[in-house]
Formats: C-alpha cells, structure tokens, sequence
C-alpha cells in the first residue's frame, strides 16, 4: 500500500485518544503518522520490505510502550506507543497487497513482506493489487475520515495532503517505474 494509506491508518489508531485522553491525540496522531511512513524508509536503505518492515518484531516494542503510556501518560510515552503501533500496523498490513517489486500487475513476484521472525517471505495477499491502485486510493479516503472530521490543524491539514498525494501517486503509479527505480 502507499504511504498515504499508511499515514491515514496512524490517524485513525490514534483517534480514539480524543475520547480518552484528548491532550495527547495530536501528538499520538502526528506520531502515528511518522511511524505510518517509516517502515517505507527502507526504500532509500536496505532492501525495500524486509530492512524496515517487521510484521512480529514491533509488536515487542508496541507491547512494553502501550503499558507505559497507560501507566504513566505523557506526550512522549503517548506517541512512542503510537509510532511503534503504526509501523508494527504498517508492516503486518503490507502483507495484504502486492509485492514490492515496480511493475506488480506485470510481473507479480511472490515476496510482500519479510518475516525476520520465520526467516523467510511472506506471499503477498493481494487484496489491494498494488500500492497506487485505485482500491488502495479508495482506502485512503476511508481511512482519511477521522483525520478530516474529528481532528483539525496540522492532523487535518497533514491528511489532506496524504490525501492530495494519494490521489496524484495514483493517477501517476503505472508511469513511475518508467521514470524512477522504485
């Protein structure tokens, strides 16, 4: 899936911070938002899904961060939680589309996520065919909602432009390889 859908998906895990602990949503939601893109920095270092993307081993870290958040709340244990749940997110939801190779709809290939746990390859589901479909786009502006309606200032302005670059990545998506190696 694309960053945007990713960016989305930390917004809506911290929404419900705004019923429960409301002084620390935007910062849980901005955190989100970081971890939602950076299992994806492994597109500039290592190998594309398997240097940055761990779909067991965040969850270790979700684990003891969720329980010093709710132990002892504050805007840093408050957005730790949050980034290592959207990245632990970021990398098991990767598994549900396509591979990462450029051309997915061309030349499938049959690695989506790398499973350091299992040490091999998990087989792309592909439920989203891949990443810029318009399935993909579409689950941005689902997952863009509480962004748009329940936050406002930089979460919403944030959203709008996840929103904005999903809509033109798509629009684009089956060029890009032409032009960048990806």
């Amino acid at each position: 899936m694309m960053s945007p859908t990713h960016t989305a998906t930390g917004v809506v895990l911290a929404a419900p911070l705004l019923a429960v602990a409301p002084e620390f949503a935007v910062a849980g939601a901005l955190a989100g938002i970081v971890g939602g893109v950076f299992p994806d920095l492994d597109l500039f270092v290592g190998e594309h899904r398997r240097t940055l993307h761990f779909p067991v081993y965040y969850w270790f870290l979700v684990l003891p961060a969720a329980v010093v958040a709710a132990a002892s709340p504050s805007t840093v244990t408050v957005a730790v939680a949050l980034f290592a749940l959207s990245a632990a997110v970021h990398s098991v939801v990767d598994w549900f589309g396509a591979g990462p190779e450029p051309r997915p709809w061309a030349d499938p290939s049959e690695q989506a996520v790398y499973l350091h746990f299992g040490n091999r390859w998990l087989t792309p589901k592909r439920w989203v065919r891949y990443d810029g479909a318009p399935e993909d786009l579409l689950l941005t502006g689902a997952l863009s909602v509480p962004g748009l309606l329940l936050f406002d200032g930089s979460v919403r302005t944030l959203t709008v432009v996840g929103l904005v670059v999903g809509a033109g990545y798509t629009l684009v998506r089956k060029r890009v390889p032409d032009y960048v190696e990806i």
